[in-house]
């Protein structure tokens, strides 16, 4: 059964490019695991630093995170018909949040797995979520679909291991494109308790965490920029059914 109870993950989030130039790049943060039917009610004094908003995810006007993912599974005919969904997320630090990537693990009322919703967000304000189904080794691929890096098109198609959280996390994704695997991003971590210690261990170690996330994206993007890297052209953002 689903462990829907509150846990922070200390992580390492690596990106290693292998074209057109290697590039690789590690950094400490930590996200949570909820249910986003009943996200984490922390003390009073403690709840600025983690906060989840329906308007930091898909379509941003549900009166919940859980109504903004029925909304964008009911468009493309999935009902959960009530199950259990849990959610790994940055939480809004401090009045500020960015989520490279948001992953829920869907499940049908009678436990069985159902799907798997992976949101992206870019640093241009844009969203846009793939619809996934997982097989017997947590394994997904799908088209890319969303401009995310400035330094790679939008073509190829993803390969991800996405295994359901447990004491551990252990997820891939790998960008596939002619020619080879140009970019893989990693992310490692241990369940840690989310109690009232843990959080505050958690945000002294990794203060203005979601800052410091979006700052180091575009840090390392100037970098790989400053090399000599290529932009390329960023189209016209597709407005997903559902999604902003």
């Amino acid at each position: 059964m689903v462990n829907s109870r509150p846990a922070l993950y200390t992580c390492t989030v690596a990106h290693v490019r292998t074209a057109p130039r290697r590039y690789a790049l590690r950094h400490r943060t930590y996200m949570w695991l909820i249910d986003p039917d009943a996200p984490p009610s922390l003390p009073r004094p403690l709840r600025p630093l983690a906060r989840f908003d329906a308007r930091d995810h898909f379509g941003g006007t549900g009166p919940t995170i859980r109504a903004g993912l029925e909304a964008f599974l009911a468009e493309r005919g999935v009902d959960l018909g009530g199950g259990p969904v849990v959610m790994l997320a940055h939480a809004r630090v401090l009045g500020h949040v960015f989520n490279p990537l948001t992953l829920y693990w869907c499940r049908h009322r009678d436990g069985s797995p159902a799907c798997v919703v992976a949101e992206v967000h870019n640093t241009y304000g844009e969203r846009h979520c793939y619809l996934l189904e997982l097989d017997e080794r947590h394994r997904a691929s799908v088209d890319k679909e969303f401009y995310v890096s400035p330094f790679f098109p939008v073509d190829g198609r993803y390969r991800m291991r996405l295994p359901e959280p447990g004491e551990r996390l252990d997820l891939t994704v790998r960008l596939e494109r002619a020619g080879g695997r140009p970019f893989t991003a990693t992310l490692r971590g241990e369940r840690r308790p989310a109690t009232t210690p843990g959080v505050l261990r958690a945000a002294l170690r990794n203060p203005l965490s979601t800052l410091a996330v979006s700052a180091g994206i575009r840090f390392h993007g100037i970098r790989l920029f400053l090399h000599g890297l290529p932009v390329q052209p960023r189209p016209r953002h597709l407005t997903q059914d559902g999604v902003k």
